[in-house]
C-alpha cells in the first residue's frame, strides 16, 4: 500500500491540490520519495526475515516507524484525497507492528550483549533527538500558547515527535546508560528512524530543485549530516551487537 500510494503521488502530484500548501509540496514530495525506498526496503527485509535473523528485525522495525510516522501526518494534518483511507491504513498496520515486533524482538533475544563503549555513545546518541527537538518544539509552542493561535498545517509533527518519537529515543537513551536489555537491543531500530524521518528535511532541497524553486545548501547540509549520523550509529551498534540464539516461540510454531 505504501509503494502504491507513493508512486501514484509523485506520478500526479495534483493529487495534494487544495490540500498541502505550495511552499510544503517539495516536503511531501521528498517524504514519498523516501517512502517508495523505505516501501522497497522492507518488502526485501520481509523475503529474508527469519526468526534467527534478529538484525534484520531491528532495521525493518525502524523503517516501519518511519511508514507510521510519514503517514500519521497525513492522516492527522487532514489530508482528505482518494488516498487517504490508505494512508489511515499504512498509520495504523505500520504502528502497530511496531508495537508488535518490538515485543516479540525484546522476548526472543533476551542475552544481547554490547561493548560498554558503543553503548555509551548509542546511549549519547539516542539522546540528541530530544535534546535538539524538545527545545526548537516547545519554544515554537510557547508563543502560539500565549497568542492561543490554533495553526492550520504542521501541528502534526508537534503531535508525533513530543509525544512519540523523543519519548522512545529517552526511553532507550536511559535503558541503554543503565545497560538494560531494551537499551541494547532496540537503538538500531531509532536510529534507522532517526535517518529515515531526518532524510526527507535534507531531501526537500531537490525537490525544491527539481520544482524550480531553487536550492539552499544551508538547510540541505545539516539536515543530510545528521540524518548521516543517526545511519552511522545505527550501522556501528548492529555491527557490534551480539545476540546469542535461544529458541523462541515463533520457532517452536
Amino acid at each position: 500500500m505504501t509503494l502504491l500510494a507513493a508512486i501514484y503521488s509523485l506520478a500526479a502530484p495534483s493529487v495534494y491540490d487544495g490540500l498541502v500548501q505550495a511552499r510544503y509540496l517539495p516536503g511531501a514530495f521528498s517524504q514519498d520519495a523516501v517512502s517508495a525506498v523505505v516501501a522497497l526496503t522492507v518488502l526485501a527485509l520481509a523475503a529474508v526475515a527469519r526468526p534467527d535473523r534478529p538484525k534484520v528485525g531491528l532495521v525493518a522495525l525502524g523503517l516501519l516507524g518511519f511508514l507510521a510516522y510519514a503517514y500519521g501526518i497525513y492522516v492527522i494534518e487532514r489530508v482528505y484525497n482518494s488516498l487517504y483511507l490508505v494512508y489511515m491504513a499504512v498509520f495504523a498496520l505500520s504502528f502497530w507492528a511496531v508495537v508488535y515486533e518490538a515485543m516479540a524482538l525484546a522476548r526472543e533475544n533476551p542475552r544481547v550483549r554490547l561493548p560498554r563503549s558503543v553503548r555509551f555513545v548509542s546511549a549519547a546518541g539516542a539522546l540528541l533527538q530530544p535534546l535538539m527537538f524538545y527545545p526548537l518544539w516547545i519554544a515554537t509552542l510557547l508563543p502560539l500558547m500565549a497568542a492561543r493561535q490554533k495553526i492550520d498545517t504542521t501541528y502534526s509533527i508537534f503531535v508525533l515527535d513530543l509525544c512519540l518519537i523523543m519519548p522512545a529515543f529517552l526511553i532507550l537513551a536511559v535503558d541503554a546508560f543503565r545497560g538494560g536489555r531494551i537499551g541494547l537491543l532496540l537503538p538500531p531500530s531509532a536510529f534507522v528512524l532517526g535517518f529515515t524521518i531526518i532524510l526527507p528535511l535534507a531531501a526537500v532541497e531537490p525537490a525544491k530543485a527539481l520544482l524550480g524553486l531553487g536550492f539552499d545548501p544551508v538547510s540541505f547540509w545539516p539536515w543530510l549530516a545528521l540524518s548521516l549520523l543517526f545511519l552511522a550509529l545505527g550501522v556501528v551498534h548492529l555491527l557490534k551487537l551480539q545476540v546469542p540464539q535461544t529458541p523462541s516461540v515463533r520457532d517452536q510454531r
